[in-house]
């Protein structure tokens, strides 16, 4: 009597690539810090405001900006900001939606592009969407958590559509479907509920991504040009 041998039991992350799983974790790891300080469970009494504490040290505000410019402000604390605020979120399902966001659209990017090229467009899209919103926007607006950084993966990951639809004669502007929703649904829900002015961020992020896919993509410039070209 024979018997079947048990499936092979994969570990879903074994699908993703690394990189995507190490900024997965960094992003969930900062959240359960400050979830365990906010429930006394780490860092004693003090544990409580840590989230209060590293928003106002990391997060982009058009002052810093002002204070950079005005020679007031080392730019060491800007790049400290640019590059950290994404680690910092409003509450655990900020951070959820955040991760989510950058397992899903990094495993598609990450299957194509080389790790580098994955930190580079999350990373370059935080830093482009801060500089452009602490710059743009006026008044006591506040931007932190990875959002922008985000955007910049599902402009890759447009990229990646559009360069396959350019290869196939598709409509390119299908591409950009996704990115139209995610903003429409962002607008209504500001309409219905409230909301800041993080959007200039975040379509600062997108655009960052599409440009740079252009140059850290597999091929870079000269496989989009030999795409369109076959067309």
């Amino acid at each position: 009597m024979s018997s079947t041998p048990p499936p092979h039991m994969e570990s879903p992350f074994n699908a993703l690539p690394a990189v995507v799983v190490a900024l997965a974790l960094a992003l969930f790891g900062v959240e359960a810090v400050l979830q365990l300080g906010e429930r006394g469970l780490v860092g004693g009494p003090e544990a409580v405001g840590w989230r209060t504490m590293w928003a106002q040290r990391l997060a982009v505000t058009p002052d810093v900006f002002d204070l950079f410019l005005s020679y007031r402000l080392p730019l060491s604390d800007v790049l400290l900001r640019l590059f950290g605020y994404s680690f910092v979120h409003a509450s655990f399902t900020h951070m959820l939606f955040v991760v989510i966001f950058v397992l899903a659209l990094g495993k598609m990017v990450g299957e194509i592009f080389a790790s580098w090229a994955v930190l580079a467009v999350f990373f370059g899209s935080a830093v482009m969407g801060g500089v452009i919103f602490g710059t743009l926007i006026d008044g006591r607006a506040i931007l932190f958590g990875g959002y922008p950084g985000a955007y910049g993966l599902i402009g890759a990951f447009t990229f990646l559509l559009w360069v396959q639809l350019a290869a196939t004669g598709g409509p390119q502007a299908r591409a950009f479907y996704l990115i139209g929703f995610l903003m429409g649904i962002q607008l209504i829900f500001g309409l219905l509920f409230g909301g800041g002015l993080d959007w200039v961020a975040d379509i600062a992020g997108f655009a960052t991504g599409f440009l740079l896919s252009f140059v850290v993509s597999p091929g870079g410039w000269s496989r989009v040009m030999a795409k369109l070209r076959q067309r």
